[in-house]
């Protein structure tokens, strides 16, 4: 794809979108979510969620492979500048690009979420029921510590996760919105056991004033305060996990105040501030005078 007629291109991108052409002398900067992880990580575990591919497929999709990293790693050439969501997408950009990039985190809509400092005797999922989602240690550590956990959400792992769960485990599938925010506001916790470039639920569940247990790996080692906000494990066994949920459950220090204020350094305020700063900051003869829409 080709853009023949602008003065500045700004690009969101987690696939291979970053090889848009523009003309010679046009910025092109890219707000990386990340790399295509089905082409430089995670390929197995992705071919593995996806229903109706053949053994064929998959034989020539990993024969394609290398040609289309190559594309991607050429394409990523012709960026002027890449922002990433979080500092874990950065280092992986640079893995794969050999490429710097300015960190400004993915904003998370407070307004959207209802907070409460009242909670019930329960523990949230919000996830795809996926493999790579590691919602099984989720399950397997509720089905030992005999706690209440409600796991909303869909996939291909729906069906095994409810055939090993225990009763204090219950599925509700997928959700309206007002169903979500309700089960947000209302947990004792939200329990996080996989790895995630950035991260959004967890920022949803402390926006609504809801702590946070999670994996101590990926974009919510950025998000997450240890103590203040939450726990972090750091085995990805359900072992581990009860762990950090017994320590959560004798701490007094983790509450709904300090998640709160957290959720809101990632407000859409804090993101507008800092792009219209790097945008002013790194290409003054396009921005320094240009009126954003929040300015007018």
């Amino acid at each position: 794809m080709k853009v023949k007629d602008c003065d500045f291109l700004l690009s969101t991108d987690a696939a291979v979108m970053k090889g848009i052409q523009v003309p010679a002398g046009v910025p092109h900067v890219c707000y990386c979510h990340s790399p295509p992880r089905y082409l430089w990580e995670m390929q197995e575990t992705y071919l593995e969620q996806s229903k109706g591919i053949n053994w064929l497929n998959k034989l020539v999709f990993k024969a394609v492979t290398p040609y289309v990293r190559d594309f991607d790693k050429k394409a990523a050439k012709n960026v002027t500048q890449f922002i990433a969501n979080s500092a874990f997408v950065a280092e992986r950009i640079k893995r794969c690009y050999g490429r710097d990039a300015t960190v400004i985190h993915a904003p998370v809509s407070l307004e959207d979420f209802s907070y409460s400092e009242t909670k019930e005797d329960y523990y949230l999922v919000v996830s795809q029921l996926v493999p790579y989602k590691r919602i099984d240690l989720a399950v397997k550590a509720f089905n030992e510590n005999g706690r209440s956990l409600i796991v909303i959400g869909e996939g291909s792992e729906l069906k095994t996760l409810k055939e090993f769960a225990k009763s204090n485990v219950k599925f509700l599938g997928r959700q309206p919105f007002s169903v979500l925010k309700d089960h947000y506001s209302r947990a004792k916790a939200f329990v996080f056991p996989g790895i995630e470039d950035f991260g959004i639920t967890p920022l949803e569940a402390m926006a609504s004033g809801t702590p946070v247990i999670a994996y101590g790996e990926g974009g919510l080692l950025e998000t997450v305060v240890q103590g203040e906000t939450g726990e972090f494990f750091f085995d990805q066994t359900a072992d581990s996990l009860n762990e950090a949920i017994e320590k959560f459950e004798n701490s007094t220090t983790a509450n709904a105040q300090a998640c709160r204020r957290r959720a809101e350094a990632f407000s859409p305020e804090v993101f507008r501030a800092k792009m219209k700063s790097f945008l002013r900051g790194s290409y003054p003869g396009l921005f320094e005078n240009f009126q954003f829409g929040d300015e007018r």
